[in-house]
């Protein structure tokens, strides 16, 4: 017997701005918001729902490939994914309690530090925290402690893996080449040495600390991990089956297992989920295959020999763990004559930084704490849940604390954390320190320094600037580290002024005189709002409490606000304790609110500029994504009013057009602009209407064809897709007979636009419509039902044309 565990490291660096908490849109994930979005979208979604194909290329099974694999997730990305993607989230769940029943109590999943910080590089202090934080969140995520772990990079030292093994972790996997030496446990006491990643990957081994705590390491088959991660062997399932089956194990009872980035699995090759899918359902179907866990396999097979480690080696370095450090040489997507001397300056600068900040937490947690690092281990437990923070003050401070106190306290909680945060190993990993991984760190270092502040009169931005100083971009333009922190980094910043100046723009659209908004981490509280509007202007004006849970702290803010034919966008905002609120009001009635009654604009304009204190705001200041709703509505206006106007001018000449055509005229280029405007609007409209009429999408794509024109397709397959995933979710409410059809009637309209659409959703609600309904309906279609006859016969058809081979499914799906 053969045991094979194909395990899947899933991990995405944290992304979220460190002021909000909510990731800022990143341009390079285009179409997608940002690249958890995207790769979501890519991978991890899809291997919840992957597909098997039969011999016609039709789907006959859909498999949750998280329930037949071992994986882990990194922890700040499976928060993402609860919050964001719930579907997701509850699926791979799942297949942790589906697998932990299936193997005697050993699920699929195991643990991670935190935030993926190169352990060996760490103080031990931040290396017990980071083990201590991932099984907590484990915990939290699966309901049991986790059996294993696994290290960011697989970067090992002995005293992560003795911290490891004091906090109850039973296994860690490493690579091949991390291996020294090993001996078996009845043997003689001799060591072998291991040379260039030849131990046997075939058997668990035991790591001994002195005294007595031990841990297993698995190493894993270097060859096949490479060959899926950088390869072809995702290009066919057959194919990587015959690679994990034809490896020989010496006692018949071995462990074959390998190891890659889980996103190998459709971000990096795509359709890569679908190979799996296959390769896992030719396994299951094989006599002489186990599909295990390491879990499971180390209950049956304890180690019986010894190793002793390669410290301070890694996965994706061949010089250790030096990429995180200097510049070894190994990188990703570098340019010819670059270097990554830019490293050691980032480490020594967050360093130090580091260090300065123990300080100020010592310093500053006297008085408030008992213990500030064993509270630090807790504080976990207030970021999974928020509400969570009069328990900890509790368990943790010295006496009960005052208002002040709790922000205080959080506040130096929350500068222990980032400074964790911004050793994220991406930040190294990559070929210049302008890229968005190293600015994403840069951005926890600049929070630290903002939380800081506001408790200790320690400069530690000027020498933190600097030593980053030293840190010299490739590409010349951008200077040195120090200019990408005030020119890449800084800009992110967001206050509680800045907050209250976005939802002052965002008052505008809300026409009632009390409002609750949540923009990331800030709840708003509006009140006292006046509203004045003259159909093509809009003034409000008001007060707010802008409150953050992270820390508690908050300020009273008043706000007014102005746009002009709803495109001149301008707020002002004062903090309520520097405000004389009776002189603010006289002076706001006498600059802005009687010229606007007045229909003096530009007078309002004026005014707000003029205004005594607070901050001017304009658009391009506010929040981005908030810029971006603005915009996005700007151009469905500005589309609408376009796509009318050129409706009316062609329905008017448009028998001179004909007649154009007909005589071969040329078009004028302006007429044919419009008309390439045109037409690609009105097969959106179509497709976005209640029901689409099949003569009108045929109607608009012979005009298209008769005047050349295209569309973007894209657009096409997004509006088309939403569309049917809007009609599906109807149909699951109401699964009846003539929703069957309706859904039927609309995907073949839809067949007719020469667009590809991605039908994953449609074709998994649809799959689990059949699994819910059939037996039953089925049944009574076997009794001459007429009814339960029509919806079996027209539930198969819709079932072909969404690519399912219909006599596969109903035979058997997963169990």
């Amino acid at each position: 017997m053969k045991y094979i565990v194909i395990h899947g490291h899933f991990y995405q660096p944290p992304r979220e701005n460190p002021w909000t908490e909510v990731i800022d849109h990143q341009e390079s994930a285009h179409p997608y918001h940002d690249w958890n979005e995207r790769v979501n979208a890519e991978c991890y979604a899809p291997n919840t729902a992957a597909r098997v194909l039969g011999r016609e290329g039709r789907i006959i099974r859909i498999l949750n490939n998280y329930r037949w694999i071992s994986f882990n997730f990194g922890p700040t990305l499976i928060s993402w994914l609860e919050k964001y993607s719930p579907g997701v989230y509850g699926s791979i769940v799942e297949a942790e309690t589906f697998s932990a029943r299936r193997h005697g109590g050993h699920g699929n999943a195991i643990a991670q530090p935190y935030n993926h910080m190169i352990m060996p590089l760490a103080n031990r202090r931040d290396k017990a925290t980071q083990i201590k934080w991932g099984k907590r969140d484990f915990k939290k995520r699966f309901g049991r402690r986790p059996e294993g772990m696994w290290l960011p990079e697989t970067a090992v030292d002995m005293e992560t893996l003795q911290i490891m093994a004091d906090e109850g972790i039973k296994f860690t996997v490493l690579a091949p080449h991390q291996a020294g030496r090993v001996r078996k446990k009845s043997g003689d006491g001799r060591w072998e040495d291991i040379d260039n990643g030849s131990i046997d990957s075939t058997r668990p081994y035991l790591v001994r600390f002195s005294p007595g705590s031990k841990i297993a390491v698995f190493f894993y088959n270097g060859k096949i991990s490479h060959d899926i991660a950088f390869g072809d062997l995702l290009n066919n399932g057959a194919t990587l089956t015959a690679r994990l089956t034809d490896v020989p194990v010496d006692d018949g009872s071995g462990l074959i297992h390998i190891a890659t980035d889980g996103e190998t699995y459709g971000h990096h090759h795509k359709f890569g989920d679908m190979a799996l899918a296959y390769a896992v359902e030719l396994m299951e179907n094989n006599p002489g295959v186990v599909l295990s866990n390491y879990g499971e396999f180390l209950s049956k097979h304890p180690p019986e020999y010894e190793v002793e480690i390669l410290e301070n080696t890694s996965w994706s370095c061949i010089h250790g763990i030096e990429r995180w450090r200097s510049d070894c040489g190994c990188t990703t997507n570098s340019e010819p004559g670059w270097n990554q001397a830019w490293r050691t300056p980032l480490r020594n600068a967050l360093d130090w930084l580091r260090d300065q900040l123990i300080e100020i937490y010592e310093d500053h947690s006297e008085g408030l704490l008992k213990d500030p690092w064993s509270a630090r281990d807790d504080y976990f437990d207030v970021i999974l849940e928020r509400k969570n923070k009069a328990v900890f003050i509790k368990k943790h401070a010295l006496s009960p604390l005052s208002g002040e106190k709790q922000i205080k306290l959080f506040t130096l909680l929350e500068i222990q954390r980032n400074a964790m945060l911004m050793y994220t190993s991406c930040g190294w990993f990559f070929a210049d320190i302008s890229r968005i991984e190293t600015v994403q760190i840069l951005k926890y270092a600049a929070r630290v320094i903002d939380l800081a502040g506001s408790i200790s009169d320690r400069d530690i931005e000027t020498p933190f600037i600097e030593i980053l100083s030293e840190a010299r971009s490739n590409m010349k333009e951008l200077g040195t580290g120090a200019d990408i922190y005030r020119n890449l980094v800084l800009p992110s910043k967001v206050d509680a002024i800045k907050i209250a100046a976005t939802f002052a723009v965002s008052s505008l659209d809300y026409d009632r005189s009390s409002v609750r908004k949540r923009i990331g981490c800030f709840l708003i509280k509006g009140s006292e709002q006046m509203r004045l509007d003259n159909g093509e202007d809009l003034l409000t004006s008001g007060k707010m409490e802008v409150r953050t849970d992270i820390t508690g702290e908050k300020e009273r803010i008043s706000y007014i606000a102005f746009c002009s034919g709803k495109t001149d966008y301008l707020s002002r905002v004062w903090k309520d304790g520097k405000l004389d609120a009776s002189a603010l009001k006289k002076e706001m009635d006498a600059l802005i609110t009687k010229p606007f009654n007045e229909g003096d604009i530009q007078k309002v304009i004026r005014g707000l500029k003029e205004l005594k204190g607070g901050q001017l705001f304009t658009l391009g200041e506010i929040l981005k994504d908030r810029q971006e709703e603005i915009i996005a509505r700007w151009s469905r206006r500005w589309s609408d009013e376009i796509n009318e106007m050129i409706r009316g001018f062609l329905e008017k000449n448009r028998r001179c057009i004909d007649l154009m055509e007909e005589l071969h005229f040329t078009l004028p280029q302006n007429l044919r602009a419009a008309i390439e405007i045109y037409l690609p609007g009105l097969l959106l409209s179509e497709i976005g209407s209640d029901m689409p009429k099949e003569e009108r999408i045929t109607g608009v794509l012979s005009e298209m064809k008769r005047w050349g024109v295209t569309f973007e397709k894209k657009e096409v397959e997004i509006a088309v897709r939403r569309r049917l995933e809007e009609s599906m979710n109807v149909l699951i409410e109401n699964p009846g007979i003539k929703a069957v059809k309706r859904f039927t009637r609309m995907l073949t309209i839809f067949r007719r636009i020469p667009v590809g659409v991605n039908l994953w959703t449609v074709q998994n609600s649809y799959f689990e419509m059949v699994r819910s309904h059939y037996p039953h309906i089925s049944e009574l279609s076997e009794k001459a039902d007429p009814d339960a006859m029509a919806w079996v016969e027209e539930i198969r058809r819709l079932g072909e044309l969404l690519n399912f081979g219909f006599e596969e499914i109903i035979a058997g799906n997963e169990q």
